[in-house]
């Protein structure tokens, strides 16, 4: 899962990344509202992380620019105003979650985890489709009941594909996903080729079927067609 940490209090913007890495998501900073608008133009995320008190800009008025440019991803508003007001506007303008500065990090986490859950997955921690089933809580991955173990890039690419059944995903959507937003400078996307051949290879082995459809001169898809 990809989240875009927007606050301009570096040493809380540092922590936050830290911590969230930790936790194996993948952390985009900006510490302004600037640099906000341009990753949100470029890039597509799954967590946005906000805060209103920008040194450029309201953060609010950024919010209403993820439903043009992320409509899909969560947003949860992290401020040091604990404004009735500022949070109303908030949640009324598309925002999942508010949360008062100071907070606990792994509080944070939990409520990281609660919008993905209501985003992808229906509120549910546990995944199911035809003879697999995907833990999202211990990021464990079952063929016909036994566990296969992936890597944590694997994972993610499979889960990936996992919550975009039958959407085609391009190489380049599917390598910003795992990395970065510095993928631009990769010369190449080989390391895409690598992980699926280990993704099939595994469930091969466990007996399970291949639903990652190459489409050729386009991408991948996930289906059962």
């Amino acid at each position: 899962m990809k989240i875009l940490i927007i606050e301009d209090e570096i040493e809380l913007l540092i922590g936050i990344s830290n911590y969230l890495t930790k936790e194996n998501y993948i952390c985009e900073l900006a510490d302004s509202f600037q640099k906000a608008e341009t990753k949100l133009s470029i890039y597509e995320y799954d967590i946005i992380l906000l805060d209103i008190t920008l040194p450029d800009g309201n953060g609010l008025e950024l919010l209403k620019l993820f439903k043009k440019f992320n409509s899909k991803a969560g947003v949860i508003i992290i401020s040091a105003k604990n404004s009735t007001d500022d949070k109303i506007k908030g949640l009324d303008l598309g925002a999942d979650d508010y949360m008062t500065k100071p907070f606990q990090l792994s509080e944070l986490n939990s409520r990281i985890k609660a919008v993905i859950r209501r985003r992808h997955f229906d509120g549910n921690n546990t995944l199911e489709f035809n003879e697999m089933v995907i833990n999202t809580e211990s990021k464990s991955i079952y063929i016909k009941g036994e566990e296969v173990v992936f890597t944590r890039k694997e994972y993610d690419l499979f889960l990936y594909f996992f919550i975009n059944k039958n959407r085609v995903l391009t190489k380049e959507a599917l390598a910003e996903h795992l990395w970065d937003d510095n993928i631009d400078l990769a010369d190449n996307f080989d390391f895409i080729y690598t992980h699926l051949n280990n993704i099939r290879r595994k469930i091969k082995i466990a007996g399970g079927t291949d639903y990652i459809k190459t489409i050729y001169g386009m991408g991948y898809k996930f289906t059962e067609q």
